[in-house]
């Protein structure tokens, strides 16, 4: 336990998958305990951390975590929430609705008095084109006028970026992290955040730019007491076994599935199975159940198989891969 009030935790990986990992295991090794704003009565105080994690590479491998609580279908719709602002439409507090999402403030920021919203992603990537080095590449989320007096302020405060070489780095800022159930599915779509500015710097510069190195820094990181009995359930998947998926490549009719090709790999976000089937009224059709409806057309979709053994390479991570 750390003699500060506040923990400090600094750490390094290699993925987010890794860093997520040994994140939110410092969390609960050396949490300060202390009682939140959520707490049921009779739950135990939370832990809580101050963290910087660095991750060298933003889409190195593995980046899906095979324990991160949630679903496949649920981080998706995360990342376009973030990265392509899907739920804006949402944004209603007068009738009740939601009062913000991230990809609103940071995209259509709106400012009392000024009449039209500002695109502070399009700044960072205009300023980041005119001046790759310059340390003025930044946005925020913090509304004063609204936020200080609402149920659920933002989390997420400011990113920043910055180019080295080839290499956009990003630092994100948040001001409460829940670590267990919300801080990895907040590092893949940020990381796709990253991943979109640097496209478009790329295009703007007409050369090559990567996402590179990405920081998440968090005043409070932090799992709830009332999410411990589940916390402790993923520590036992973290002494299981490795999963593995099989990468199918599938081709869906109205009544059949076949694989037209298999390999077993270790876990990572490369598992995604690309599969051919028709579009059909039963949305379970798209985790590769046989469709129940009429056919209409055929179309694109994803497909994640997942299950458990020894991954291929040694060298995996059983807890990350």
């Amino acid at each position: 336990m750390s003699d500060l009030t506040l923990p400090v935790v600094h750490l390094v990986a290699d993925s987010i998958a890794e860093g997520w990992e040994k994140a939110v295991l410092a969390c609960w090794e050396q949490g300060a305990r202390v009682s939140t704003q959520y707490d049921p009565p009779d739950a135990p105080p939370s832990r809580d951390v101050s963290l910087y994690l660095a991750v060298r590479e933003a889409f190195g491998e593995p980046r899906l975590h095979r324990a991160f609580p949630g679903g496949i279908v649920e981080l998706e719709v995360y990342r376009r929430e973030v990265v392509e602002g899907i739920h804006d439409h949402w944004i209603d507090p007068a009738a009740g609705k939601w009062e913000y999402t991230y990809h609103e403030r940071l995209a259509a920021y709106k400012v009392p008095g000024i009449e039209k919203p500002i695109d502070q992603l399009g700044y960072m990537v205009e300023a980041l084109a005119a001046a790759p080095h310059t340390r003025r590449a930044q946005a925020i989320t913090w509304q004063p006028w609204m936020d200080a007096g609402i149920h659920d302020p933002a989390c997420l405060q400011r990113i920043w970026c910055r180019i080295f070489g080839d290499e956009l780095v990003m630092h994100i800022h948040i001001r409460s992290n829940d670590a267990f159930k919300a801080a990895f599915m907040n590092m893949y779509a940020f990381t796709d955040l990253q991943r979109a500015l640097a496209e478009q710097v790329s295009a703007r510069l007409g050369r090559p730019i990567r996402p590179g190195q990405y920081a998440h820094i968090a005043d409070s990181f932090h799992i709830y007491g009332q999410d411990f009995g589940e916390f402790e359930g993923f520590l036992a998947k973290l002494q299981g076994p490795a999963m593995t998926a099989a990468i199918v490549m599938m081709r869906m009719s109205l009544f059949f599935t076949w694989a037209s090709s298999c390999a077993r790999t270790p876990l990572s976000s490369s598992l995604v199975s690309m599969f051919r089937m028709p579009p059909v009224t039963q949305t379970t059709a798209f985790f590769g159940l046989r469709p129940v409806a009429k056919a209409l057309a055929a179309l694109w979709g994803i497909r994640y198989n997942f299950g458990t053994g020894i991954p291929a390479s040694a060298a995996s991570s059983s807890t990350t891969a």
